[in-house]
């Protein structure tokens, strides 16, 4: 059985599952929500897909590709470490 593909929001490039991280926003109780890294794929809500490329988590927050592909309409915190 072989991998499900993604895109990584930052390149779109397109790569296995198990090459990507995934990350997805949380919200917390005070101030807006904030993306982090679901190393287990299995935290719940809407995911988006980057390579591990400290320049692919660079493009993506100049082109606000973690607001689109996480459907948020307000303020994110996109520190992602």
């Amino acid at each position: 059985m072989s991998e499900p593909v993604r895109t990584c929001i930052g390149c779109r490039g397109r790569a296995s599952a198990g090459e990507l991280i995934r990350v997805v926003a949380v919200s917390g109780p005070d101030g807006p929500p904030r993306v982090v890294v679901d190393d287990r794929h299995r935290l719940p809500g809407r995911g988006a897909w980057l390579h591990a490329d400290p320049r692919c988590r660079e493009s993506a927050r100049k082109k606000n590709a973690f607001r689109r592909a996480l459907r948020i309409s307000g303020a994110l915190e996109e520190s992602l470490g």
